[in-house]
């Protein structure tokens, strides 16, 4: 019997009308993906209010409340400071090309349907297993530091019973309606929010003199110095660039979760107008969440603070520069209250891992590049195949249980560092092959309801970033030779090339040639958008929350 689920070319609609119709019958109890006839029945649950939750959720987590201490340590305040904002420039050029495509074709998966679409199915395919093992891999991760969380308060306990706990808790929440992970993830977001503002006034007030270290400035700006040398390297410039080089993945694993928007796009309500002002307050995101908060991690910690870096699983928790903050300010009681609230931060990470990655493997599976059983939802939307999926690999965290946690967590830093860099040049990449079918079809970006800035030159901006970021961010494996040190590095960029190559082997795969591109399936310009209420605030504090 002929099986088409692994066939990967993509086909356009030939009956647009029609393809409209059923996009606007479906649009509110499911979303249609209508490629080798297969059906996604995702549902569109979520609200405004969720997706702009997701957003700023996935923009704040693991990699700025832990993290970012270890930039600190190695680059130093104004070599961190000057890596974030780097990087941030580099995301906002995703986010806005991500945001273009989102809102005039916002189906699941998108990642992959829009690289299958617009450049080469064989990319589509690559891109779409290598971000969907990010996830994977990132969860594990997650399980695991909640173990060690834990045991800040308590070192008997061991991080087996709560890597069990909390995967079983995980799963379950993503097993629920999506609109259960809107809320869950709408509430532990508002947690991060309020941390995260009370940590810049906390700043704002130990700098000025408050705490028991008296008036700070910019001291530690001065002594150890702003910028930290990688050490052994001469002259001292040289080191100092190359500190700066190295605490690029430390800042790019920070910023993943920003593109969850574009994962969500197809189960949000009224995409055409929720998508883009998500994607539009992405860059005040970063500029408030990322820049500052790093700036006054920086002006508060001298980078030479030995808690900033993990020597063994024990200290893990301290090493939060939040904590570490906390800590040399004298305040009492604090810490706890604070590794409490990074354990809501891991929780809320670890869902959107589920969450997105099933949503990855949905795509796949409607592209023809996973199987279709993966696609196959319940009568309430959830592609519960996809989710179990997902979270079994979040069961490769109990190989931590007998091994150094912070070795551990260095190697899958690293490798969902480098997936997310490859996830992104391949967004960008896509967006100039969308770029490009519009041109063929004649069709001005214009019209389009969210018009990304500065193209087609800020996607190639973004994409030389993120290739000459992932090609030589293993520099130190070469200084001297390690084979460890290597592969740990590269893995993620070997995996993807081994997907590319392999899939293009068997499929034969070619380029898409811009006038065949698809990019009518899934678009929803013929959908009537007066079937979603809009609420227009009119209160202060409405206007307030709309505006954030």
């Amino acid at each position: 019997m002929a099986d088409n689920s692994f066939n990967t070319a993509p086909k356009g609609s030939d009956h647009p009308s029609e393809k409209g119709l059923s996009d606007r019958e479906n649009s509110l109890n499911g979303h249609v993906d209508q490629v080798d006839g297969s059906i996604s029945k995702l549902q569109r649950r979520l609200q405004s209010r969720h997706l702009q939750m997701i957003a700023i959720g996935g923009t704040i987590g693991t990699g700025l409340f832990i993290g970012s201490g270890g930039a600190l340590a190695t680059a130093g305040p104004a070599g961190a400071l000057i890596a974030y904002i780097f990087i941030g420039s580099v995301v906002l050029s995703v986010m806005v090309a991500l945001g273009e495509m989102a809102t005039y074709i916002p189906v699941s998966g998108a990642f992959t349907s829009y690289a299958t679409r617009f450049v080469d199915p064989s990319i589509g395919f690559a891109m779409g297993w290598i971000y969907w093992f990010s996830w994977a891999i990132t969860f594990a991760l997650e399980l695991t530091i909640t173990g060690l969380l834990i045991q800040y308060w308590d070192k008997s306990l061991h991080i087996a019973i709560f890597i069990s706990v909390f995967w079983v808790f995980i799963t379950g929440c993503n097993l629920l309606p999506v609109s259960f992970y809107g809320e869950l993830e709408f509430w532990f977001s508002m947690i991060k929010v309020i941390t995260v503002c009370g940590f810049l006034i906390f700043g704002i007030c130990m700098n000025a003199g408050a705490g028991q270290e008296g008036y700070i400035g910019f001291k530690y700006w001065n002594d150890p110095g702003a910028f930290a040398a990688w050490p052994d390297i001469d002259p001292t410039s040289l080191g100092t660039f190359v500190a700066f080089w190295s605490v690029m993945i430390q800042a790019g694993f920070s910023y993943q979760g920003t593109e969850l928007v574009g994962i969500a796009a197809g189960e949000t309500e009224d995409p055409r107008k929720n998508v883009p002002s998500a994607i539009r307050k992405t860059f005040w995101r970063i500029l408030f969440f990322f820049v500052f908060t790093v700036f006054f991690i920086g002006i508060l910690i001298p980078s030479t603070d030995e808690r900033l870096i993990s020597k063994d699983g024990d200290n893990y928790a301290a090493s939060s520069p939040f904590v570490i903050a906390v800590q040399r300010a004298g305040v009492p009681h604090l810490p706890g209250i604070l590794n409490a609230i990074l354990l809501t931060v891991v929780l809320s990470a670890a869902n959107s891992n589920v969450y997105s990655g099933s949503r990855i493997l949905v795509g796949l599976a409607n592209d023809g590049s996973a199987p279709a059983i993966l696609a196959k939802t319940t009568v309430q939307g959830v592609p519960i195949y996809a989710v179990l999926f997902t979270a079994a690999f979040g069961l490769l965290a109990f190989l931590n249980v007998k091994e150094n946690a912070a070795v551990v967590f260095n190697w899958l830093l690293n490798i969902t560092a480098v997936a997310g860099f490859i996830t992104w040049a391949n967004i960008n990449v896509a967006h100039i092959g969308f770029q490009r079918a519009l041109k063929a079809r004649g069709i001005s970006r214009d019209l389009l309801p969210y018009k990304a800035f500065w193209q087609p030159y800020y996607s190639y901006y973004g994409l030389f970033w993120c290739v000459l970021i992932t090609l030589t961010q293993g520099f130190t494996a070469f200084m001297p030779w390690n084979t460890e040190s290597f592969f740990v590095s590269y893995v993620s960029l070997i995996i993807w090339v081994v997907l590319f190559v392999g899939h293009k082997l068997v499929f034969r795969t070619s380029f898409v040639k811009p006038s065949e591109a698809d990019i009518t399936t899934g678009c929803l310009d013929t959908v009537d958008e007066s079937q979603w209420e809009e609420k227009v605030p009119t209160t202060l504090w409405g206007r307030l929350w709309a505006w954030l």
